[in-house]
C-alpha cells in the first residue's frame, strides 16, 4: 500500500481520536456554563454540547490528521531520494 496513504490514515485515526476528546472535555465545559437548555441527541446542557463538541473534534482531528499525516509521507520520500 502506498506510504501516502497509511501515514495519512494512521494520522487522521490518531488525531481524530485526540479530537473528540478534546472537544468532548471543551463541549462540556461549555454546557456545562452557558447552555444547560441545549439538546441534541437525546442529551440536555452539557451532555449535549459535549456530544457535539466530540463529533466537531473527531472530524476536525481526522482532516487535520490526514493532510499532516500526507504531509509527512511526502517529506520522509524526499528524504530518502536525497539521500
Amino acid at each position: 500500500m502506498n506510504s501516502k496513504v497509511l501515514y495519512g490514515l494512521a494520522a487522521a485515526v490518531t488525531l481524530g481520536f485526540i479530537g473528540a476528546v478534546v472537544g468532548l472535555i471543551a463541549g462540556t465545559g461549555v454546557g456545562g456554563n452557558s447552555a444547560s437548555d441545549f439538546e441534541f441527541l437525546g442529551g440536555v446542557g452539557y451532555e449535549a454540547t459535549g456530544y457535539v463538541g466530540a463529533i466537531l473534534g473527531a472530524v476536525i482531528g481526522a482532516i487535520v490528521g490526514a493532510l499532516l499525516g500526507i504531509r509527512f509521507a511526502l517529506i520522509v520520500k524526499k528524504r530518502k531520494v536525497k539521500d
